[in-house]
Formats: C-alpha cells, structure tokens, sequence
C-alpha cells in the first residue's frame, strides 16, 4: 500500500518540477566549475632541482687512475663510451668501467662519424664528441631551449647524462615514425635536424 502511494507522490508535477530544478541547478553547478578547473590546467615550466655539472678537460686529466670509476653507455655491442669521452671496443672496458685509454684503438672526444651539423652515424661517437669541452656552448643552448618543456632534459644531472640523452633521443631526426631523414647520421647533441644542410658541407 506504502509503494502506490509513492508513486502517486512522485507523479505530481510539483514534485516533478522540483526534481528537474535540482537537477539543472547540478548541471550548471557542475559545467561553471569545470571551466574553472581547465582555466588552471596550464603546463608549467620545468625547473631543474639541482644545479647541473659540466666536467672539464682539467677533471679528465687530473684523475688519480687508482680511484677512478666510469659510467658508460653499456648497450654497444661493439663500442662503448665512457664519461671521460673515450671510445673503445667492447674489449677494452676495464673492470671500472672505464675504457684503457693507453690502447691504440682507444680515443678521447672522437668525432668519428660525425658530421658539421653535429650528427652522428654512429651512438658512441656522438656521445664522444658530444663531452668535448669545445661542445658545451652547442649543449648550453640545447639545454636553455628544452629544460622548459622536456621532463627528460630537465632532469639530467650532468654533462655525460645529458650527451647520453640527446644522442639518443632526437625527435628532428625523425621524418615519420620509422624513417629518419638522414639514415647515416640520426644520432644528434646540436640544434640542427639531419637534414639541415650547413655552410661549407658537400
């Protein structure tokens, strides 16, 4: 008997009326705030936490071989690169992590492949020729330009890191999503995309 008249109440049009008023007072109650929300849904800058680390050629000379300790690239197959800027086989990587640099076929700050634009055919090289200390003006306005916008460049702590970083990951080479504009040289630290063409280059 409670249920008919329930529905006799919820059939009046009063009551009608005051369910359809709340429920577009909720509607709009609900779009104003969401437009407040979006309002402050702006992409703040990335700042940096901790002041970044340029190492000089003085820090890679005056180092006491008997504590020394490198980071590499780890991935080559056939080369790696140390922190210090050498290149060398795989083979040559001491147990430190560092390439033997009194090896012939190890060399410091090797730009091998690369080319004026600064890119690189080959990773390692990049890297190398990328921790020349004559390259910091280049990876300063790299740096100043992406630090703002790219989560990735923001939070490299040093020089090695962000080498590491910007051979690898280079969106300018990319001229769709599986084809590089210059297939020989797609490994960049510069401003330049690959296929920019620079003064003085054939």
């Amino acid at each position: 008997m409670w249920y008919m008249a329930f529905i006799r109440f919820i059939r009046r049009r009063i009551i009608l009326a005051l369910i359809l008023l709340v429920s577009l007072s909720y509607c709009v109650v609900s779009y104003l705030q969401k437009n407040d929300f979006l309002d402050g849904d702006e992409v703040e800058p990335i700042r940096r936490t901790q002041p970044f680390i340029w190492r000089t050629l003085q820090q890679h000379n005056s180092t006491n071989e008997a504590e020394v300790y490198c980071r590499n690239s780890i991935q080559g197959k056939v080369l790696i690169v140390d922190d210090r800027g050498f290149v060398c086989p795989r083979q040559e990587v001491l147990l430190n992590g560092c390439c033997n640099d009194v090896s012939n076929t190890v060399n410091q700050y090797s730009c091998e492949t690369c080319k004026s634009n600064n890119c690189c055919a080959i990773y390692e090289y990049c890297i190398s020729c990328c921790l020349h200390p004559d390259k910091r003006d280049v990876l300063e306005s790299v740096l100043g330009k992406a630090e703002q916008t790219n989560v990735l460049f923001a939070s490299v702590a040093d020089h090695f890191e962000l080498c590491l970083a910007k051979c690898r990951t280079n969106s300018q080479s990319v001229q769709h999503e599986n084809s590089y504009k210059d297939p020989r040289a797609k490994h960049c630290y510069g401003e330049l995309s690959p296929g920019s063409s620079v003064e003085g280059e054939v």
